[in-house]
């Protein structure tokens, strides 16, 4: 039994969902440790999509306890509309199957207000957010001035924090950015009727965590967005508002790291990125497109277009240092079939010199330019292929050519957005396990 931690390596995007949903099948409690509902994940299962924002993508498999941990940022209302659109389809969100953590910050309609008069005021100079209030909420957080879960269970807790707390927003909202206030009384019964209809799922995630480790079971912490867009370690101003690092999965959730098994880094065969930002390996051309189209390469959450371009193996490598990575999952491998030729960034040349990392300083990341390695590409069809065998040669050069310049051996590869469509090289949950040679009461 082992603790496995999944992260996307890239720029978000990358088929977490895919790969938690696959593991899920083998875990007992699947966890989200950071992010909010900027994240989307989409699922196709026997033919039907499902996209989620905060429910961990295990909702799908029966007997499973999926939890949303400290770390997450937590719209109530657009939790809630996803349970109920899961039981409109027949899947039932009980408390039997999610716990929301009480130290679980939440987001508040001043917060969106904020970022969407935020991104206005920028202009064109605009980060390029998801307009749903994550970072504005995150600042709260850390300005000790937020509000959490277990404060939506107390009338007067939440009457007396709103009062203090709209009127340093309402300020900010009318008199910087020239927008209309919000009105106390209605956010107060709103989030009070969220509070009721959450409070049975509402509890201490990392006691549980203790427990089912203790108990020797299968945990999958699931991470949101990707290492590039870690507050810290992305091409920061960049970048979403939380930790997306596999570091964050302690943090997020209440575990300590001394109880991890295996990370698991998520690479999608090609890059993408969402808004703006530097993008070394974009192509502002057909190739692009073509990538663009044949992907599917529109955002979960927002709809928008992602940028395409090929990959990009600084940035997967500074993801395997700054995770730690023991394994690679490769998505969406059957998108490059048919292109004749296929190229992998393997340094930047940036102002002359060659760099095999990704530099802190935005103005000379803005500057590199991606040294490329050509490969031939495959024409067959990959979408049946169910293992290495099954694969072209010059697939399978393609993935070994990755494995040699990270350093990281491929697990898992998917050929396909639908569940089966995988080949599972080897099994993160089979990993050496510290629950081997440690045992602790509770």
């Amino acid at each position: 039994m082992a603790n496995v931690i999944i992260v996307g390596t890239q720029w978000g995007d990358e088929g977490k969902g895919k790969v938690v949903d696959l593991l899920a099948e083998q875990a007992d409690f699947i966890v989200r440790f950071q992010g909010g509902n900027n994240a989307g994940h989409t699922l196709v299962v026997n033919g039907k999509k499902y996209i989620f924002h905060l429910i961990p993508s295990g909702i799908l498999h029966k007997d499973k306890l999926c939890m949303i941990g400290n770390g997450v940022v937590l719209d109530p209302g657009v939790l809630i509309e996803e349970m109920d659109r899961l039981g409109e389809a027949g899947l039932s969100v009980t408390p039997v199957n999610l716990l929301i953590s009480l130290y679980t910050h939440i987001i508040m309609p001043y917060h969106r207000a904020l970022d969407l008069a935020r991104e206005k005021k920028k202009g064109r100079s605009a980060i390029g957010t998801t307009g749903r209030g994550i970072g504005p909420c995150y600042e709260d957080k850390v300005a000790r001035n937020g509000i959490r879960v277990h404060d939506l269970l107390d009338s007067a807790v939440l009457s007396e924090k709103l009062t203090v707390i709209l009127d340093e927003k309402n300020f900010i909202l009318r008199n910087y950015f020239g927008e209309a206030p919000l009105g106390p009384a209605e956010i107060l019964d709103e989030y009070l009727g969220y509070g009721e209809r959450l409070r049975p799922f509402a509890g201490n995630v990392s006691q549980q965590l203790q427990k089912a480790d203790a108990g020797g079971r299968n945990i999958l912490f699931e991470g949101a967005q990707g290492t590039h867009l870690d507050i810290d370690h992305g091409t920061y101003p960049y970048v979403t508002s939380s930790n997306t690092v596999a570091g964050s999965a302690c943090c997020g959730s209440g575990i300590g790291p001394t109880r991890m098994d295996a990370v698991l880094g998520i690479v999608k065969a090609y890059t993408t990125r969402v808004g703006s930002g530097p993008f070394p390996s974009e192509l502002l051309n057909d190739t692009g497109e073509h990538l663009r189209k044949v992907g599917g390469e529109f955002g979960a959450t927002t709809g928008r277009p992602r940028r395409c371009g090929w990959l990009d193996m600084v940035v997967v490598n500074s993801s395997v240092r700054l995770n730690g990575l023991s394994g690679l999952a490769l998505t969406k491998l059957d998108v490059l079939t048919g292109m004749p030729m296929l190229k992998i960034g393997v340094a930047y040349n940036c102002r002359g010199s060659r760099l095999e990392l990704v530099p802190a300083e935005l103005a000379a990341l803005e500057a590199c330019e991606p040294v490329f390695e050509e490969m031939p590409g495959w024409d067959e069809d990959l979408g049946k292929a169910r293992s290495w065998t099954d694969l072209p040669q010059n697939t399978k050069k393609y993935i070994k050519a990755i494995e040699e310049i990270s350093g990281v051996h491929v697990h898992i590869i998917s050929v396909g957005p639908s569940r089966d469509a995988t080949i599972i090289i080897k099994n993160p949950f089979n990993e050496g396990t510290h629950k081997e040679h440690t045992s602790r009461k509770i």
